[in-house]
Formats: C-alpha cells, structure tokens, sequence
C-alpha cells in the first residue's frame, strides 16, 4: 500500500467561467487510478477512475465522442 497523496491538477484549458475538473495523473502508476473531483469544491467527493477507464475518456473527448459544451 502506498502513502502518496493526490497532486491536483487542472488543465490551462480550464477557464471556461469554473466549469472544471482536476485530476492526480500522479496516482495513475502507484495506484492504478486517476482521481476525478470538481476544481470549485476540493474537500467534495472525488470519483477514482481506472487508468484504462480514464485513457478510453480522453480518448472520447479528442475523437469527439461527447459532442461540445
């Protein structure tokens, strides 16, 4: 088990008005996961993503899979 701590990050892309998400890639290789939380509420709930869940998303979001916002 290890002790490593989330490293928030949010992408240059984000300012969009506080639409934004951040993730700690930094777990990916430790842990397997890639955490999700909202980047306007850091002590809210964080939603853990496998790293082949997390890479089939990004994967959507380049194609265009999810359309635009």
């Amino acid at each position: 088990m290890t002790t490593e701590t989330p490293r928030w990050f949010k992408s240059s892309y984000s300012d969009n008005g506080g639409t934004c998400v951040e993730i700690a890639a930094n777990l990916a290789g430790s842990r397997g996961v890639v955490p999700v939380r909202d980047s306007k509420d850091p002590h809210g709930p964080v939603l853990d993503f496998s790293t082949t869940e997390f890479a089939a998303f990004v994967a959507g979001i380049k194609s265009g899979d999810f359309g635009t916002v």
